[in-house]
């Protein structure tokens, strides 16, 4: 085995400390977060906390996860992603295979692609939006908060480099044995795209997850909050408990304990489903942000 030079050995030193270092400034804030979540009301107000859980206590989880609402607004933020997932593929994808043509096959290609691009550096702004959205009634229902960003313009530019990439002699070959444009979409280019396929899926499952403020403008009833909505504006008001023990509870937590709480189960699913789309992740962002 060949012996690796003093130059090469500092270099991967360096290369692994540098990635360590970031993974680390990644996940410390995060494992912070979690021992805050358990943690006891003074130890966290006494700013004590710090990776170990201090006056361990499931106060904060016990008040969330018995929260009825909490299991609603639950259901409407799994119903807006299976929903909103669904939308943005089937518009990113038709949306993007006939873009991703040559101006040959698709003469009118510039114009869309300028409209495309104009889209998503420009948008008419929130008050516009909002009136667009009450005037079609779709306020207080899921509609309003998966219809309003159907055509994620960036998912769609990754998707048209991508299918750019797909040789044009698979397409030519499936035209002449007599495959119709539905046809090589289907079976040629969305089994070749997983990659790709898989990355615009995340980003449409973490932002419709994420996103709080479309809850805010769009719900006027709090049973309609999706999760991120609901758990934004809960806080722990200790005057409205009246039970001597619930109270005894109540006090071994405080709002940044609460908040931390929040932040883990609203991170949680999205852990879950991460590692099975990651494989496909990096693979589709290389080739997709790639224009030939």
């Amino acid at each position: 085995m060949k012996k690796m030079s003093a130059g090469k050995l500092i270099s991967k030193i360096i290369i692994w400390a540098v990635v360590i270092g970031f993974t680390l400034s990644c996940l410390l804030p995060l494992w912070n977060m979690i021992a805050i979540s358990f943690s006891g009301s003074d130890a966290v107000a006494a700013n004590e906390v710090g990776l170990i859980p201090k006056d361990v206590n499931f106060t904060a989880y016990s008040k969330l996860l018995n929260d009825s609402q909490f299991w609603k607004s639950f259901l409407i933020s799994v119903e807006r992603v299976v929903l909103g997932l669904a939308i943005n593929m089937f518009f990113t994808v038709t949306m993007a295979y006939p873009l991703s043509k040559s101006k040959r096959r698709f003469p009118a290609r510039e114009i869309y692609i300028k409209f495309v691009i104009f889209a998503m550096l420009f948008s008419g702004g929130i008050i516009p939006l909002f009136m667009v959205v009450s005037n079609l009634h779709l306020t207080n229902t899921i509609w309003s908060l998966v219809l309003p960003g159907a055509v994620p313009v960036f998912n769609v530019i990754l998707l048209i480099n991508f299918f750019r990439g797909v040789p044009e002699a698979l397409d030519d070959a499936a035209r002449i044995d007599g495959a119709s444009p539905l046809q090589i979409l289907t079976k040629i280019y969305l089994p070749v795209s997983l990659p790709a396929l898989a990355t615009v899926a995340l980003f449409s499952i973490v932002n419709h997850w994420n996103d709080y403020f479309s809850g805010l403008i769009y719900m006027s009833k709090a049973a309609m909050y999706p999760l991120q909505t609901y758990i934004q504006q809960l806080t722990v008001d200790i005057t409205q408990v009246t039970d001597a023990e619930q109270l005894k509870q109540m006090a071994s937590m405080n709002n940044r304990t609460f908040n931390a709480a929040k932040i883990v189960v609203s991170t949680v699913p999205l852990l879950v489903i991460y590692p099975f789309l990651q494989k496909y992740f990096v693979s589709g962002m290389v080739i997709g942000a790639v224009k030939e």
